[in-house]
This record gives C-alpha cells, structure tokens and sequence, in this order.
C-alpha cells in the first residue's frame, strides 16, 4: 500500500527488502527501533509505517514532505 500511495505521488524510491537481503533487517531495526515492515525514509526523516505515511497524506503534509526531499 505505501509503494501504490508513494507511486500514486509520482514519488521516486528504493524498496529495500530485508527478507532478501542479508543482515539488511538488523540494519533497519537498530536504525528504526521499530521490527515491523515497511519502514519509510522520506530523505533522512523517518515516516514510520504505512500507517504513519498515510496519516501524512491525509494532513496534506505527505507532497510537500515529499518536495522538499526531492
């Protein structure tokens, strides 16, 4: 859902999947604190989940956030 809403914006991004890739989820807990999938940066701001990116969009803050950064 956060790749449909992300691309939806026209937004650029690197999926970085941690099942795939070797110590990748270690990397994403300790810079995160947080297990779950998915993890968005929108440049170095840490979003959170879907949730959280959802959450912006619906305060109409998601495009400028996303502006800014790109």
């Amino acid at each position: 859902m956060a790749k449909r809403l992300l691309d939806k914006k026209g937004a650029t991004y690197t999926e970085i999947n941690v099942d795939r890739e070797p110590g990748q989820r270690e990397i994403m807990m300790q810079r995160t604190k947080r297990r779950t999938v998915p993890q968005i940066y929108i440049g170095d701001y840490h979003v959170g989940g879907f949730d959280d990116l959802h959450h912006l969009d619906q305060q109409h803050k998601l495009d400028d956030l996303l502006k800014a950064t790109y």
